[in-house]
């Protein structure tokens, strides 16, 4: 069963609270548009639409690439990306109806079971009656609605041309104890695209930036690199708005304590103050 504020999340009113200008931000120094490929001779970054931007230290930070809605990697404006959420949300709408009345089920496909094989036949995101579901084991299931949920991967295709002998198998970019991609003292990667050994957690790109920041500051400053050193195993899971589960270095993490942390807003309001901006209600 689902509680209201519950409903609420997948009825939409979280999607205008997940998407921040950075043009207000950072203004005339914003530019958006899809990196396709890195000069290095002339410390260039090339955009989609002809335009070269020089840079004198350049921060990598690709993150990850994945399906809708888990990703959202069209180059539209907000408020059509916004929107593109709020729809699919109304398809959820029938199935909430039903949760009420003898609760809602749900059914997953991995790589170690099984997987789906009419995958490209299948309506995706939408409320429909009666959607069969193959699978490659031959087994047919029934459903009402098929969000796809096949996981991610590191977004590599901005400078996979460009660093090809400095990928590591997954397509991150090797980076040494300063964050530097290897043989470059002016090129950092952080998050996702930099093969540094720990989980891909958005906590630890954090302290990715922080480190890289810092160092090209303090190499423009003639002072020493500060070395990122990878810490234990540090998380929070929201299960919902009113529960979740977390480790911090080794302990247990309650679900209360998580639940006020995170689970009520999943740190969004906190980026929102580090933007400087103020979040919609």
């Amino acid at each position: 069963m689902l509680s209201q504020e519950e409903e609420g999340v997948i009825l939409g009113e979280f999607a205008k609270k997940t998407f921040i200008s950075f043009s207000v931000t950072f203004k005339d120094s914003f530019r958006q548009g899809k990196v396709i490929g890195i000069d290095l001779e002339k410390q260039h970054v090339l955009l989609n639409d002809g335009e070269e931007i020089f840079f004198s230290h350049l921060i990598l930070a690709t993150g990850s690439d994945g399906p809708f809605p888990g990703k959202f990697n069209k180059i539209i404006d907000i408020q059509a990306a916004i929107q593109t959420y709020e729809d699919m949300a109304k398809e959820v709408t029938p199935k909430l109806a039903f949760s009420k009345e003898g609760g809602l089920d749900y059914l997953s496909f991995g790589t170690a079971c099984q997987r789906v094989d009419n995958l490209h036949a299948l309506p995706l995101h939408q409320f429909k009656e009666n959607t069969v579901v193959k699978t490659d084991k031959g087994i047919e299931i029934v459903t009402d609605m098929v969000i796809l949920c096949t996981g991610i991967k590191v977004n590599s295709s901005a400078y996979n041309s460009s660093f090809s002998d400095k990928l590591a198998s997954n397509g991150a970019l090797k980076v040494n104890e300063h964050l530097q991609v290897k043989g470059y003292d002016n090129i950092y990667a952080i998050g996702d695209c930099a093969d540094v050994d720990e989980p891909k957690m958005a906590y630890h790109a954090g302290l990715h930036a922080d480190v890289a920041v810092t160092n090209i500051i303090n190499s423009l400053t003639q002072k020493p690199l500060k070395i990122y050193t990878p810490g234990s195993l540090t998380f929070l899971i929201s299960l919902g708005r009113n529960d979740g589960v977390g480790q911090i270095n080794g302990c247990y993490i309650g679900h209360f304590l998580v639940t006020v942390a995170k689970s009520k807003d999943l740190f969004v309001s906190k980026s929102w103050k580090k933007m400087d901006q103020q979040m919609p209600c």
